[in-house]
């Protein structure tokens, strides 16, 4: 079968967290109906697509299909919160984070889950040394770190081998929301930014042009 290593990319620039839900949700099927149609029409088998959204989130609070809602200590701001169907426990989106949503078809990439996170953190960990900021992993977590403090957390869905949900990276973003949670439910472990390492205000576009440069590189895709 062809494998289709061309990506669609969009930046949906500033979207709620439920409107980008349910246009990934909308992308997600469109895979899945056309994995559906190739299984039973084999002598016209469509290509299967992949998309990759980037996006800043007004403030949400996210949480796990394992989440505990224990983990939100206070909301006296009376923040969004969304019970979604990702992997892991409670985290905050924000405005100057950048979130990022591959819904991928992973035989396209000739990817299994553990290597898909462990690239995804490598993505991240070579973005992060173009600003001269050492990040690294942390199993059996995922996710990236600076020191103890998570830059960046990771959620996905992933059905019949196609993913959904991502990453967040923190680049400008208001750890201040953060002091409500217990992040990814990880006691005891702080947070912290791009903003916060280097003591200034990062470009955003700065950040993405690595971003999709890392992204073309180790996930060996090619953005259209």
């Amino acid at each position: 079968m062809y494998k289709n290593q061309k990506v669609f990319f969009e930046n949906l620039k500033k979207k709620k967290f439920k409107v980008t839900w349910k246009y990934q949700k909308k992308l997600f099927n469109i895979i899945l109906n056309i994995l559906f149609y190739n299984r039973y029409f084999q002598k016209q088998l469509k290509i299967i697509p992949n998309y990759l959204l980037i996006v800043e989130h007004s403030n949400v609070y996210t949480l796990g299909r394992r989440g505990f809602y224990k983990n939100l200590l206070f909301n006296k701001n009376k923040i969004p919160i969304s019970k979604i169907d990702r992997g892991g426990d409670i985290t905050y989106h924000g405005p100057g984070q950048l979130v990022c949503y591959p819904i991928i078809y992973m035989k396209n990439l000739s990817l299994e889950i553990k290597k898909y996170l462990r690239l995804l953190e490598e993505v991240i960990i070579q973005l992060l040394f173009n600003f001269l900021i050492k990040g690294y992993s942390k199993l059996p977590e995922t996710g990236v770190w600076v020191k103890n403090r998570k830059i960046c957390a990771i959620g996905i869905k992933i059905s019949r081998l196609v993913t959904m949900h991502g990453f967040a990276l923190n680049v400008n973003t208001n750890l201040h929301y953060y002091n409500n949670i217990i992040p990814c439910g990880i006691k005891n472990k702080g947070v912290t930014s791009i903003k916060k390492e280097k003591k200034k205000i990062v470009s955003m576009y700065k950040v993405i042009f690595f971003l999709k440069k890392k992204l073309n590189y180790i996930l060996n895709i090619k953005f259209i």
